[in-house]
């Protein structure tokens, strides 16, 4: 999964109560942020709703912003 060229990673675990999702971005040296985490349950297969892209994208570009701030 990628957002602006920024890297993401999306570990997906299946369960009996359905699927989540933990959304981290490895983009910076010094720090990983988990960007979200939820559980799927979308009605469109494997697509991540919107809603969830669009918060994982919002939540990215605070991470930017913090990671600037406190490590560059």
């Amino acid at each position: 999964m990628r957002f602006g060229g920024a890297s993401v990673l999306e570990i997906i675990e299946n369960a009996s109560g359905g699927t989540y999702r933990a959304v981290y971005t490895v983009r910076f040296e010094k720090a990983v942020y988990m960007l979200h985490c939820f559980q799927k349950k979308s009605k469109k297969g494997i697509q991540t709703p919107k809603q969830e892209m669009d918060l994982v994208e919002r939540r990215l570009k605070a991470a930017e912003a913090d990671y600037q701030r406190y490590y560059a």
